[in-house]
């Protein structure tokens, strides 16, 4: 069978000349989707041409990610069960019409009006108002009465002067709050006290070294890293070629070797390599070139915890470019997590 689609053609020719290679490395080669790749391969692998399509995995990650995905598509028990009707128990009365016919009008009562509001004429009877007479303590029979003189005021206690609250001296300013974890907002007579303590960092604080050196630092989801800038071979020209590359006119190949070691207890999933840049004098940054060497083994992809990763990455600078420090961060976008190693002539 002869591919007839100028893209299977390109695609079995750069596989022709690997002889062996995952399909991201052929994907980065062609400069296409790795999923778009993979589909095409296993296309023209079931036309009965000489191609075999394998997959590489970790297998205990990935029957904890396939448990993981099947308890989150499972279906979630009612969290209430569904009330049923039941029917009273006991017999039921039953009512009856009582006999038809008009309703008799209630009497009306002899006698004067009552104007709204008033049940009735009300009668008081003749005498002076006073005070209520206070009926006497009722004791029990068998309690004796207690009788004895009126209850006195008890008397002071003498003690000391009180003395004023001593102000506080026109030199020493007073806070109202004062500093964190302190309690001078409340006391007025004492000068507030400076509690904050130097920050001291220690070794694993440290983000920036030299060639060879082990920095630490913290991923995306909190993992514990700890990264070494083993060598850097500029040029690599070299090796460059031997892995059947060929550069432009004006160009030169360098090469970063760096391990990466997860000290915690969560599992880092990207590419140790993914944003690990060159920088120039200037500032500026230069990315990893998409191609990968048979003699230094590119990085692949997570880190288990307690595990140590290495691997090469491959960068394509103009000849006359000073490469003056190798950085790597785990986004552009977060400073506080980048190391910086500095590359001395």
């Amino acid at each position: 069978m002869v591919a007839t689609d100028p893209v299977d053609a390109r695609l079995l020719g750069v596989v022709a000349e690997m002889g062996r290679a995952a399909v991201h490395e052929v994907a980065a080669r062609v400069g296409m989707d790795p999923r778009e790749v993979a589909s095409r391969l296993v296309a023209l692998s079931a036309t009965g041409l000489p191609l075999l399509v394998g997959v590489e995995c970790d297998s205990n990650r990935l029957r904890a990610a396939a448990a993981q995905a099947a308890q989150q598509v499972a279906p979630q028990p009612y969290p209430y069960p569904p009330q049923q009707y039941q029917p009273p128990s006991g017999p039921v009365p039953m009512q009856f019409p009582g006999p038809s016919g008009p309703v008799p009008a209630p009497p009306v009562p002899s006698g004067p009006p009552v104007p709204p509001g008033l049940s009735g004429p009300h009668t008081v009877p003749p005498g002076p108002s006073g005070p209520h007479p206070v009926p006497p303590q009722q004791v029990p029979a068998g309690y004796p009465v207690r009788t004895g003189p009126p209850s006195t005021p008890v008397p002071a206690q003498p003690g000391p002067p009180s003395t004023p609250f001593p102000a506080p001296q026109p030199d020493a300013p007073m806070s109202m709050w004062g500093p964190p974890q302190t309690a001078s907002w409340a006391r007025g007579d004492q000068p507030p006290q400076d509690v904050t303590q130097p920050t001291v960092r220690t070794e694993s604080d440290k983000r920036q070294g030299k060639v060879g050196t082990v920095l630490m630092t913290e991923g995306l989801e909190g993992e514990k890293l700890a990264i070494q800038l083993v060598e850097v071979v500029d040029p690599a020209d070299y090796l460059f070629t031997a892995a059947g590359y060929r550069l432009q006119e004006g160009e030169r190949s360098v090469v970063v070797h760096t391990e990466l070691t997860n000290r915690g207890a969560v599992a880092f999933q990207s590419l140790p390599d993914l944003y690990l840049v060159l920088v120039t004098p200037d500032g500026k940054t230069i990315s990893k070139a998409p191609v990968s060497l048979s003699s230094r083994p590119p990085h692949r992809i997570g880190v288990p915890p307690g595990e140590t990763a290495g691997g090469h990455t491959v960068y394509v600078v103009p000849e006359q470019t000073e490469v003056t420090s190798v950085r790597w961060s785990p986004r552009p976008d977060e400073e506080s997590r980048t190391l910086t190693w500095t590359i001395e002539d």
